[in-house]
């Protein structure tokens, strides 16, 4: 009834109202989401939390709630035996809200369960539950002071109790659970507080204030950060992106490879048909064109796989702010309106203004989440990639080393998932800055009618302009990328062999070639930057020629038209909104523009050529019986370091029994690096077979070492064994060496062993590999930087048959 709701100045919802729209909207919300909320859940099983008093008065104040709406049940039941007439809502309202309310703490105690320490889903489920309260408590009390409290005295008590119990429930949803238990994250004192914060605490971002207070009153060190989250982590993100990459990749090539037999089915068919007129050799090329497929598909949709979801749920994060930023012109059109009808109830005014700051409240807190979570997954996808680069590195082949330089690398870590994490931030304003465009222009129409076109005639008249900036701009970003490429590979070379060209004073030749590459990035850049700049300035300029060009229309094609303070707000309102989808439209454009490059960048090198792992077996029945006594096998192997070069190794035959020591001896370049390059897998297999039993540790004829201490390079990453540590240091003579240092085992190499020896490198390159306990040690002259006495030490003590190998 509006005239009892809305055209008075006591405003109220009548009793039909209340027991049933009012009252079942909690209801419908959480019936709604309990079948998402309870899938989610048992996904996300955390450890169950034991009860406590904050649980325990949870489900106490429940079991009251539940037992005053059926009180109202069986009320209103006796009241109909005792002849007194009720609608139907007195009592199936009270008994939907007190199944709905089992409802919720059934979910409560799943949640416990479960581990989860805030709910979001239950605490809107009350804090819409005591807004009704809040409504039907009013109406009582209106009801009360205008009839007597007498007249209904048991609804009334219990419509109070009701109320004082709902918001005893929110404010206990508002607090925070204990930790669960067999939870990882308890047992590190400084874990980041946003798991185990409250949700009220997660939406406003108060779980950060307390570094900020810290922050405050001292200055922050490393210490003071939080450790990243498990599920943030590169431990976690890398291994599901490899997985995530491989089956993508492998779907891919799968796919393509059928679809590449078919069409060739079909073009050797139709060849039997035509090979007179030579139609047939041309769709057979044709065939091999059409099999090219994209290469950023399978990395596109590894991306989707792993952070779609994520990622859709902050897109609807961003459309819900949408819908508040475009009520809050509605709004203040209302809200002008009611300054001219002298009429108007005062409380409207008060209302709308009420409405509107609340609704820019919650458009702030949906829009800053949506940055946050936008961030969040740069983090990840920034992790994901560079994981996945790393890893691709390890298992690169020879002809792709060739054609991936050092300097392409690194720009793919830096420069190419920067403009990927980019993309996500701008990603949904290339779909929805048109639709808030539209949305406005709707909006203008509906305000100064026909003059809103002239709005349109002005942006359609700048669109071709932008989108050929936008096109050239693509071209440009690619020449930039290509020389930040060459100058990234020349830099790299040039450090690599500083002291060369020092030597030979040849820094002003190598740097005027550096600044040459340099220049012609930079132009490129300039370019680019030139274009984006015109096409922000067309963009902001749009925007006041929209005001300017609508307004002078409106008001000069008809003298009736008047610009009176409702349609000029509101329209200034409309049109900084516009702008706000301007301004945002050329940087998504760009952003996806340069991500499309990137992407093709990092597909492109992901699928380069990797080392076989079919190269080399450890399958005792396919070289033959021999191999249950040996534990290296080659049986008529051929090989060569990439497809297009001939081979290096010939028809060789190898048989390496367990136990034993064998030297390969021959004059340089006779092959002797390359067949341990053979073992390992790292050059092509053209023919024959290679088997090797069990693990085995490489110490190459050029040592590798690690900017790091002498412990941490033998140690490489394995646990630390005390006395098997002591004895490696003896067998491999480094004891003096140790000792000689100034911090002993914990002294720091410089990069590339700047500050220790070339026989201190390979001694401790060797000891790296004999700390390993691996089966099979391949070796390549490992003797050769050592000294005479040192190289007989070495021999007795790690290689000899009183060796630490002795059973290798």
């Amino acid at each position: 009834d509006w005239n009892q709701t809305w055209y008075t100045n006591t405003p109220r919802f009548t009793w039909c109202f209340e027991s049933t729209v009012i009252a079942w909207m909690p209801c419908a919300y959480l019936w709604i989401c309990f079948p998402f909320y309870l899938l989610y859940l048992r996904h996300k099983n955390k450890g169950y939390i034991r009860m406590s008093y904050i649980f325990k008065t949870k489900m106490v104040l429940g079991f009251i709630l539940v037992t005053v709406c059926f009180s109202n049940v069986f009320f209103a039941l006796w009241e109909i035996n005792q002849g007194i007439p009720r609608a139907p809502a007195f009592f199936v309202s009270p008994a939907v809200v007190g199944i709905t309310m089992i409802l919720a703490m059934f979910l409560t105690q799943v949640e416990r369960m479960m581990g989860i320490q805030s709910s979001g889903i239950l605490l809107i489920y009350w804090l819409l539950s005591f807004v009704a309260a809040v409504v039907m408590f009013s109406s009582k009390v209106q009801h009360a002071l205008e009839r007597g409290f007498l007249e209904d005295h048991f609804r009334h008590v219990t419509t109070y109790l009701y109320a004082s119990l709902v918001l005893g429930e929110l404010v206990l949803f508002c607090l925070v659970d204990h930790s669960p238990f067999f939870s990882r994250a308890v047992n590190n004192p400084n874990q980041c507080p946003e798991a185990s914060s409250s949700f009220l605490s997660k939406i406003t971002y108060w779980w950060f204030s307390g570094l900020v207070w810290k922050g405050c009153q001292q200055s922050l060190g490393g210490d003071d950060l939080w450790p990243v989250r498990k599920e943030d982590s590169s431990e976690e993100i890398v291994a599901w992106a490899e997985r995530e990459w491989k089956q993508c990749h492998s779907r891919t090539q799968h796919f393509l490879i059928v679809s590449f037999f078919r069409k060739m089915e079909s073009a050797t068919f139709k060849k039997g048909q035509k090979s007179e007129t030579g139609i047939a050799e041309a769709e057979e090329t044709e065939v091999l064109l059409q099999s090219e497929h994209s290469q950023s598909g399978p990395l596109l949709k590894t991306f989707w796989s792993m952070f779609g979801t994520y990622f859709l749920l902050g897109t609807v994060c961003l459309v819900i702010c949408d819908v508040f930023l475009f009520s809050i012109p509605k709004l203040l059109s209302l809200f002008l309106e009611f300054f001219e009808d002298q009429e108007a109830p005062s409380w409207h005014g008060y209302f709308y203004a009420f409405t509107m700051f609340l609704l820019a409240c919650l458009q702030t807190l949906f829009e800053q989440r949506y940055m946050y979570m936008c961030l969040v997954l740069g983090l990840r996808l920034r992790t994901a990639v560079t994981g996945l680069v790393y890893r691709k590195i390890l298992v690169m082949s020879n002809a792709s080393r060739k054609a991936a330089t050092v300097g392409e690398i690194v720009n793919l870590v830096s420069v190419d998932v920067q403009k990927l994490m980019d993309l996500i931030i701008y990603f949904n304003g290339t779909w929805l800055a048109p639709v808030r465009i539209i949305i406005c222009f709707v909006f203008l129409w509906q305000l100064l009618g026909p003059s809103a076109l002239t709005s349109i005639a002005v942006f359609l008249f700048l669109l071709p302009l932008n989108f050929m900036i936008t096109k050239k701009r693509s071209h440009f970003q690619e020449t930039q990328m290509k020389h930040k490429d060459e100058r990234a590979k020349l830099t790299n070379a040039i450090l690599s062999d500083i002291k060369v060209i020092k030597m030979y004073g040849w820094e002003k030749a190598f740097m005027e070639k550096v600044l040459g590459i340099r220049k012609e990035e930079l132009q490129a850049l300039k370019r680019s930057q030139i274009l984006f700049s015109a096409s922000l300035a067309s963009f902001h300029s749009s925007t006041f020629l929209i005001a300017f060009v609508m307004f002078a229309v409106y008001t000069l094609v008809d003298n009736t038209h008047v610009l009176d303070a409702q349609k000029a707000f509101v329209s200034l309102t409309l049109i900084n909104i516009l702008n706000t989808a301007h301004s945002f439209l050329p940087f998504s454009i760009n952003a996806a523009v340069q991500a499309k490059v990137s992407l093709n960048r990092l597909a492109a090198f992901l699928n380069l050529e990797e080392l076989k792992p079919e190269g080399w077996s450890r399958n005792t029945s396919e070289c033959g019986e021999l191999l249950l006594q040996a534990s290296i096998t080659i049986r008529n192997g051929t090989f060569c370091w990439s497809k297009e070069t001939s081979p290096c190794l010939r028809r060789i035959d190898l048989t390496v029994p367990q136990g034993s020591l064998l030297a390969v001896v021959g004059q340089v370049g006779a092959g002797k690096s390359s067949l341990l390059s053979a073992l390992l897998g790292e050059l092509e297999k053209m023919d024959g077979c290679v088997t090797m039993k069990d693990t085995a540790a490489y110490v190459p004829q050029q040592a590798w070492i690690q900017n790091a201490s002498v412990e941490d390079n033998i140690l490489f990453g394995k646990e630390m064994d005390e006395t098997w540590f002591n004895r490696v240091i003896d067998a491999c003579a480094l004891q003096p060496d140790l000792e000689s240092f100034p911090a002993g085992r914990k002294s720091e190499i410089g990069e590339k062993g700047i500050n220790i020896s070339g026989g201190q490198k390979q001694r401790v390159n060797l000891a790296r590999a004999v700390y390993q306990k691996a089966s099979i040690y391949l070796l390549d002259d490992p003797l050769s930087a050592v000294d005479a006495h040192v190289g007989q030490h070495i021999f007795e003590h790690v290689l000899g048959p009183n060796g630490l190998l002795k059973d290798k």
